[in-house]
């Protein structure tokens, strides 16, 4: 992932793709910052790539939240230049699940289970976080588990 992410630094910075280039920096530069967080003695590798993946997950998820209260604030160029930013940091992202892929999967693991109720929620999206870390949707996946024990 790491390699990855360096050689799209430098495909931009040849080909001097500011907005590019301006992401992949954020996206390094927050590597680097929970590298730092995590390092120790026995870890001197720093982040693993699952872990690179939930850091840019998190930053999609800022970036949306963002969007949502530049476009109240009528601050619509801010909200686009947060879009071209998603777009570039999922292209780092395994292809997340669709809704309907979501329910086949929270389906399953229902049928898999004895006797669930609406009090095992935590249960199946443990599970769910197990399995699809980095490729699901989280929020959606909780409404599906919550209409599919009702």
């Amino acid at each position: 992932m790491r390699s990855l992410l360096d050689k799209n630094l430098k495909e931009a910075i040849k080909s001097q793709e500011k907005q590019r280039l301006a992401t992949l920096r954020l996206i390094n530069a927050a590597i680097k910052d929970r590298d730092i967080a995590v390092r120790s003695e026995e870890n001197t590798e720093g982040v693993s790539d699952s872990e690179i993946i939930l850091i840019l997950s998190n930053m999609v998820k800022q970036r949306k939240q963002s969007i949502v209260q530049y476009e109240e604030g009528g601050r619509i160029e801010l909200a686009e230049r947060e879009r071209q930013e998603i777009k570039i940091i999922e292209e780092f992202l395994p292809n997340q699940l669709n809704e309907q892929e979501i329910k086949e999967e929270v389906s399953k693991i229902i049928e898999s289970k004895d006797q669930l109720n609406i009090k095992d929620i935590g249960k199946i999206m443990s599970e769910l976080k197990t399995n699809f870390s980095g490729r699901m949707d989280f929020g959606k996946a909780s409404e599906i588990v919550k209409a599919l024990l009702k």
